[in-house]
């Protein structure tokens, strides 16, 4: 067992939300802290949203899913927010400007015992480690989406990281009911990511380029492989603000012209409200998506 028991959960989003509860869920005092009073009303919705799936998915009842929500408190003040906290996991934007801000804030408030841990989905560790003034205390710790059913934790350490911290936070993926994904140097991606991300840019060039539509991009994957979604669904789970920070910053470091395409009509589609499943639209629409349909694969 661990000596993690507070845990601060910063940034509220789609993967934030779901971060906190899972902790909770499994026995941990859980503080989900975000930027604004109605960000934090927001982020109280979404876990409630969690309560069909987990009662649905794990089978449970919902006492079992209250007994997780008392385990919660939520806060916009980030120093009240950590004050008691051994583990803090970042889950903000996928910004780099925006984690340096964040680290660099976090370092002036946050216990000298605290551990640092980003959900960056793409970026590593050592990019920010000098902003936490505790680069031992710091490392990746990665989910994937549904993290009640799609359990793994990749951990990832920078050069500095303290092994001792490194085994701690691998025993806290297993403690949460993770299976922890050891990487032994940093990649950028990870393991899932990078092999996801050039799959969902492949589908999304087919579908800028005018190849074809995202739903006929889609059917083709899951009738020729047998998967369960396509790569537009996939984003849809993932959220379309999270598939445009991340595409737009590849982008803008690649100087790729096609890749370019790709964000300019993402944007257009949160700009049209259209953020994916937590908002009932994106390439699909929601709680019945096309692609749950028995005839979505006939001809």
């Amino acid at each position: 067992m661990t000596d993690i028991k507070n845990v601060t959960v910063a940034g509220s989003g789609v993967l934030g939300s779901q971060i906190a509860y899972q902790s909770a869920y499994s026995g941990k005092n859980v503080t989900i802290y975000d930027i604004s009073d109605d960000a934090v009303a927001k982020a109280k919705n979404r876990v409630k949203d969690l309560r069909s799936l987990y009662e649905h998915d794990l089978n449970i009842d919902d006492a079992k899913f209250e007994a997780g929500l008392e385990n919660l408190s939520y806060s916009s003040d980030l120093a009240d927010a950590v004050k008691d906290a051994d583990l803090v996991i970042e889950a903000i934007p996928e910004k780099p400007e925006i984690k340096h801000s964040f680290y660099q804030q976090l370092a002036k408030v946050a216990p000298a015992k605290t551990i640092f841990a980003s959900n960056s989905s793409t970026l590593i560790p050592s990019m920010f480690m000098d902003d936490t003034g505790r680069p031992e205390k710091f490392l990746n710790l990665h989910f994937a989406n549904q993290v009640w059913l799609n359990n793994t934790a990749e951990v990832m350490g920078s050069p500095k990281t303290d092994p001792e911290i490194y085994k701690e936070i691998v025993e806290y993926a297993r403690e949460i009911g993770m299976v922890p994904i050891q990487l032994q140097k940093e990649q950028p991606g990870y393991i899932l990511n990078s092999l996801l991300i050039p799959f969902l840019n492949a589908g999304q060039e087919l579908w800028t380029k005018g190849v074809a539509d995202p739903q006929t991009i889609d059917k083709t994957w899951m009738k020729a492989t047998g998967a369960p979604q396509g790569p537009f669904a996939i984003l849809d789970v993932v959220g379309l603000r999270t598939a445009y920070n991340i595409t737009a910053t590849y982008a803008a470091s690649t100087q790729d012209k096609q890749l370019q395409v790709v964000v300019d009509s993402i944007k257009k589609l949160l700009d049209e409200g259209k953020l994916g499943r937590e908002s009932g639209e994106g390439f699909y629409k929601y709680p019945h998506p096309a692609f749950e349909d028995p005839d979505f694969l006939k001809i």
